[in-house]
């Protein structure tokens, strides 16, 4: 696989539908990485983009949450208390302990959980949304596909926002 000047993998131009979703989401989880490294501790918690709360290293942790809730609550349906706790079900409550590299750790760990129960399914296979979620959807059965491009949805649309949070703490843009 290629990858760009900064490491990034840079998903094939020709690829079967599978092997195309995961690689399109492993480039925005990589450029979601790329957007918090570099920075001290301080950096990471400035919410950059007032009035909004959203920081670099809430985005992390929600998305940590993000990946734990549709992998493993949707897809397999399981029963998982929230990656960083009951009070913090979202993921972007900031915790002065807590710091990137933990927040990574905790990330990382629900990216790999994540293609653990995926990794034998089919893109047609269904998870099950809650009845208020189906609500927004239309249906209570999503597949795999659904779920996977709902993924790369959600890790463009923050990587927008942590694009300018970061231009805004250290005037880095690109990627």
């Amino acid at each position: 696989m290629n990858t760009t000047p900064d490491g990034r993998p840079i998903p094939p131009a020709h690829a079967d539908e599978r092997a195309m979703l995961e690689a399109w989401l492993d480039f925005h989880r990589a450029t979601l990485a790329l957007k918090c490294s570099g920075l001290k501790d301080d950096q990471l918690r400035l919410a950059a983009a007032s009035p909004s709360s959203i920081t670099l290293l809430g985005l992390v942790q929600h998305m940590a949450e993000v990946e734990r809730n549709w992998f493993q609550r949707v897809f397999a349906g399981m029963t998982v208390p929230p990656v960083f706790g009951e009070g913090n079900p979202d993921g972007f409550a900031l915790q002065s302990e807590r710091g990137l590299d933990e927040a990574t750790a905790a990330w990382q760990a629900e990216v790999a959980r994540g293609r653990e129960l995926i990794a034998d399914a089919s893109l047609d296979d269904s998870g099950h949304l809650s009845e208020q979620d189906a609500g927004h959807v239309g249906d209570q059965g999503v597949s795999l596909r659904w779920i996977m491009v709902h993924m790369i949805e959600e890790y463009a649309r923050h990587n927008g926002h942590a694009d300018l949070i970061r231009e805004q703490v250290d005037g880095v843009t690109g990627a």
